[in-house]
């Protein structure tokens, strides 16, 4: 496969909108640097770490495939995170395995006290955990962001057992493969990106648990007990009549991805359908929950 790399100059405040928002809508990793700095388009990251950075100017690179075309993935990415768009450059990226190269990056993640993530490559620190056993592949979801673990310790305190779920945006399947392992019935992920769903397909036969996947062109025709959709802030707002109408009335809903100065917004979106209880929040970021009216 033959890579690019996109490459442009943000204000610091557009880091975290516009590296979300490009991996949303195809970017394959996302890294960034003090722009005063050499480019190095050479080893990015799968997904953001959410911390601040003190630089006025951030340098972010974004390895995409040629096919889509990454000037038409840099326009919804901006049109997502609602910002203009940057001057940027394209440059050609040699063919490398990047997916084995990412993994000097992740060791497992201790979500709560029974539960963690674990790369496939390396040993459970704890054998008798409950582990999610997770190779993202080329789809986001490694759980190192702030959002996918307040998603996933919401599902730790919610899923009672016997649930159906409805995953939106289920990226490397993280969230159904964890509500599954923590006693749902059935859970469904969906996601835009075919590759998202194949590597979620193969995350699910890795752990042993029969998760259903579809493509989000595919209509979706049921209501679930739970509906979970971390993606971002401006998609959420869109699909809100959607999402709302999957869930049954008294099921529970999630909504992350969301900075904090984004979260009112969104609950707004939602409040026809939705009480809210008190969001929860980690390094700037929000999860948004509550029961369908």
């Amino acid at each position: 496969m033959t890579f690019t790399a996109l490459v442009l100059v943000v204000e610091a405040e557009e880091l975290d909108p516009l590296s979300d928002a490009l991996l949303d809508a195809g970017a394959l990793s996302v890294s960034c640097e003090d722009a005063r700095s050499e480019p190095a388009p050479d080893a990015p990251h799968f997904d953001g770490s959410g911390e601040s950075v003190s630089w006025a100017r951030v340098k972010l690179t974004a390895l995409c495939k040629v096919r889509p075309d990454p000037e038409q993935l840099l326009l919804r990415a901006c049109k997502l995170a609602g910002i203009p768009v940057p001057v940027h450059e394209l440059r050609s990226v040699p063919d490398e395995d990047w997916v084995a190269k990412s993994r000097e990056q992740f060791g497992p993640i201790r979500v709560s006290a029974q539960l963690w993530i674990v790369p496939t490559w390396l040993a459970p620190p704890e054998p008798d955990a409950l582990n999610l056993v997770l190779d993202p592949g080329l789809a986001f979801g490694t759980g190192a962001h702030p959002s996918t673990r307040l998603c996933l310790q919401w599902l730790e305190r919610s899923i009672a057992g016997g649930e159906t779920v409805l995953d939106y945006g289920c990226g490397s399947g993280i969230l159904t493969i964890a509500a599954l392992k923590l006693g749902a019935r059935h859970v469904v992920g969906v996601d835009i990106d075919p590759d998202a769903v194949r590597t979620a397909r193969a995350n699910a036969r890795r752990n042993d648990v029969a998760g259903e996947f579809l493509e989000g062109c595919t209509p979706l025709t049921f209501t679930a007990d739970v509906v979970i959709a971390n993606i971002l802030a401006n998609p959420l707002k869109v699909l809100a009549p959607m999402l709302a109408s999957r869930c049954r009335r008294g099921g529970q809903i999630a909504l992350s991805g969301i900075l904090s100065d984004q979260a009112s917004e969104v609950e707004s979106c939602y409040s026809p359908w939705i009480a809210f209880a008190p969001p929860a929040e980690a390094e700037g970021w929000v999860c948004l929950s509550g029961v369908r009216l």
